[in-house]
Parts: C-alpha cells; sequence; structure tokens
C-alpha cells in the first residue's frame, strides 16, 4: 500500500477505526445497581417468523458503575413500549437472499467518492489521487506477537476487496459461514435489507431494553459473572488482546448465530459475537443531556457528537463483538456504546432488527 493510499485510509476511516476497536479498559471497580422490575406488555398475537416479542416497560439506560465507560453515564430511567425483533444477527445466508433478489450492492464493494467522505474530514482537505479510491473495508487482522495498545493500527487493515462477501479480502469466501452474522455492512446497507424484509433497525433504547432481558441492575445480560462456574456465555476475546486468542469459548472469529444460550427474551448474542447498528446518531454525552448535566445538542449543526471530532458521522453501536477482552475493553455489556461511521462496515459490525405493531419508532432523539 503506498502513502498516499495509507493518508488516504487514515483520513477517511479514522473515526471508524476508532469504533471498531475496543475501548481500553478502565482501571476501577464495579459498583452494585439496584434490580428494578419491568412492567411487560401484553404480546399481540400475530407474531413474526423468526422475532420474538420484547415487553415494554420502565427501565435504567446506561450504568453508574465505575468500571464502564464515560459515554455510558449517568444512568437514566426510561420507558419502552413492546416491539419484536429478530432472535439473531443477521446472517450471510438471510442477507445472500437479498442480493440475489434485488442486486443491491454494498458500499464497500462500490468505488468511494471523494465528495462523501470530505465531509467526514476537516475543510480543506486536498483530495486523493483517484486511484486510490477503490472498494474495501476494514479487517481485523491481529499480530504474532503482543503489540502496544495505544496503536490500533497494528491489529486493524484495510483491505481492498474486503466486504460482506469476502470477510478477510479477495482470497476468502463465505464457504462455511453461511449462519454467520454478516459483517462490512454500512448502516445504508442494514437499511436497505430492512426495508426489503418490512422491518427497521432498532434504536439505542430498545436495544438495550432488550439486551438486558428483563435483569436491571446486573453487569451482563445474563448476571453478574462474566463466566458463572467456568461457563462462556459470549463469543469474547479470549486470552491477550489483540495477539492471543486462546479461542476457549469455541471461537476466535465470528461464530454461528445461536450458538449460545438466548436470554430471558429469546435473543442470541446480544452481547459479543460482532457489534450491532442501530438507528441513532451517536451522540458522547447522551445519558448527560437526557439527566440534564449537559447542555442539548444543536442537531442543526450535526446530529452526532464526538468530543474531538467536529465532523464524525457515526451512528450507535451495541453489544460487543468477538474482539472484546478483559486485557484491552469490557464492551461485552447491555449499557456498553460506541460510535460507527455511517458510511462504513468492519469485520466485526453487523445487524439485527425489530418491528412494532403500529410502525411506531421509539428514538432518543
Amino acid at each position: 500500500m503506498n502513502l498516499m493510499r495509507k493518508r488516504l485510509n487514515l483520513a477517511a476511516i479514522a473515526i471508524l477505526i476508532l469504533v471498531a476497536s475496543c475501548d481500553k479498559k478502565p482501571e476501577t471497580v464495579s459498583e452494585e445497581k439496584t434490580i428494578q422490575e419491568t412492567e411487560p406488555q401484553t404480546p399481540p398475537t400475530d407474531n413474526p417468523e423468526g422475532m420474538v416479542w420484547i415487553p415494554g416497560g420502565q427501565f435504567t439506560m446506561g450504568t453508574d458503575e465505575a468500571d464502564a465507560y464515560q459515554v455510558e453515564r449517568p444512568a437514566v430511567d426510561l420507558t419502552v413500549e413492546g416491539f419484536w425483533m429478530d432472535t439473531h444477527e443477521v446472517t450471510n445466508a438471510e442477507y445472500q437472499a437479498f442480493v440475489d433478489a434485488t442486486g443491491y450492492v454494498t458500499l464497500a464493494e462500490q468505488t468511494p467518492k471523494w465528495e462523501d467522505l470530505e465531509q467526514q474530514l476537516p475543510p480543506g482537505t486536498p483530495p486523493p489521487d483517484p486511484s486510490v479510491l477503490v472498494p474495501g473495508s476494514m479487517v481485523f487482522t491481529p499480530p504474532s506477537q503482543a503489540v502496544p495498545l495505544q496503536d490500533i493500527s497494528l491489529w486493524w487493515t484495510w483491505i481492498e476487496g474486503a466486504n460482506w462477501q469476502h470477510p478477510e479480502g479477495p482470497d476468502s469466501n463465505l464457504e462455511g459461514r453461511e449462519n454467520h452474522p454478516v459483517v462490512h455492512i454500512a448502516y445504508e446497507d442494514a437499511v436497505a435489507y430492512a426495508d426489503w424484509v418490512g422491518k427497521r433497525l432498532p434504536t439505542e433504547i430498545e436495544w438495550e431494553f432488550a439486551g438486558r432481558g428483563g435483569l436491571q441492575g446486573k453487569r451482563f445480560a445474563w448476571g453478574d459473572e462474566l463466566s458463572p462456574n467456568g461457563q462462556y456465555l459470549a463469543n469474547t476475546f479470549t486470552g491477550s488482546f489483540p495477539h492471543g486468542n486462546t479461542g476457549e469459548d469455541g471461537y476466535v472469529g465470528t461464530s454461528p448465530v445461536k450458538s449460545y444460550a438466548p436470554n430471558n427474551f429469546g435473543l442470541y448474542d446480544m452481547i459479543g459475537n460482532v457489534w450491532e447498528l442501530t438507528d441513532d446518531w451517536f451522540d458522547a454525552l447522551k445519558f448527560a443531556r437526557l439527566a440534564g448535566q449537559a447542555p442539548k445538542l444543536d442537531a442543526d449543526m450535526n446530529p452526532c457528537y464526538v468530543p474531538g471530532n467536529p465532523y464524525a458521522k457515526e451512528r450507535v453501536i451495541k453489544g460487543g463483538s468477538f474482539l472484546c477482552a478483559d486485557n484491552y475493553c469490557i464492551n461485552y455489556r447491555p449499557s456498553a456504546r460506541q460510535g460507527h461511521a455511517f458510511d462504513s462496515g468492519t469485520s466485526n459490525v453487523g445487524f439485527r432488527l425489530v418491528k412494532s405493531p403500529d410502525d411506531k419508532t421509539l428514538s432518543m432523539k
């Protein structure tokens, strides 16, 4: 990869790289929260195939735990109306059916347009040579040995020809991974699929309510221990990130959907495997604003707020992925949240969909 291409990739996907990698783990301890009861709603009778009814009610979103990230604080009390949610992430086979029926081409398969890229860069950034604008995506490429955890470029690589059909690049394919979650999907790619099946992406409120499975005040989706009695309940990074994945949980990359037990709502892989896209713009101070601890966001300027990057255009992703490790990040929790560039995909981000009886959208906007 020549210098110009490196500069283009770093400029166009700087935010994406920060999102796709896990945040450095805070060196603090957790605090106990009060368990609250939800108020379930009566489910409609016409349950869509492959979905489960998520009862609405009041719940506490976010966290006040010390061993968490600032973007998750403070905890706020919210109310959610009932909705249906896919039991698992959209798979490669399901996305293949969509592409076969419509001929849809994802963003990672298209040649990037400079007019789109420059919107997320400082004014005056010079355009690159057109020859370096090539289709591709970000792929996790683990180093062979321990590396400094401050340099994420040591394990994330922009690979030409990487896309949902070729997760690691042109020489890879989906053979044997038909039932794995589809990855390298940008926000508009997920929306296109959602429109085709008559569903939509969940809001962040809906996703976290569903991810908690009715267990309020618990650190993980199943309780307060990551691996109770030594049992692995999600596909995360076991070992020393980023080079030493032991695969003790059964996988070193994505896993087939439904490989682990579902939560109390009957939802699989709400924690780990792949991050999941939501329909909300990312705001690092969202909960502080809701709690009256920060001024209202001027959405007319930018509906997204990322400290230090006024040009960011990111959507919220939830749930963590197979790259979340105890020595580097703790994003395998329902309250965890990050921003993800709206026009990009990576090898650890996918999605699942929801549907409301009255098509009403629940949003934090």
